[in-house]
């Protein structure tokens, strides 16, 4: 299950690393920024954008430099990770586990007697 939003703090546009960015005249820079959580989000990456991506979130190799500079990625290598992803966003396996409990109480209000399925789910859920 993918997260179907991120969160962006309110205090973004006047941070003082995104000031820094649009000060140098790289607004592409902070729109990659932008792109990148959504794109992380929606493939649970947890903040981690490989280099193969960065065309997909409308960035160039000098957009991830600058994002780099500006400490608002990491280079890990193989790509970047947002850092302190998991103090904003929800991670992967929350996600995952809120998934399959709401599953869990689905079928526990379709199915008054326990069922194989159930006995799965919470046995699935308790090995998590």
């Amino acid at each position: 299950m993918t997260l179907p939003w991120v969160r962006l703090e309110t205090g973004f546009p006047d941070h003082p690393k995104v000031l820094a960015l649009a000060g140098e005249g790289q607004h592409r820079a902070i729109l990659v920024y932008v792109c990148a959580l959504a794109w992380s989000g929606r493939h649970q990456t947890d903040g981690y954008i490989p280099r193969a991506a960065l065309g997909m979130i409308h960035g160039r190799p000098v957009d991830a430099a600058h994002l780099v500079t500006h400490r608002l990625w990491a280079d890990c290598g193989s790509g970047w990770v947002i850092p302190d992803w998991s103090d904003y966003q929800q991670m992967k396996a929350t996600t995952d586990g809120r998934a399959e409990k709401g599953k869990l109480l689905a079928c526990r209000r379709w199915h008054p007697q326990p069922c194989d399925t159930c006995n799965a789910l919470r046995n699935a859920l308790r090995n998590a």
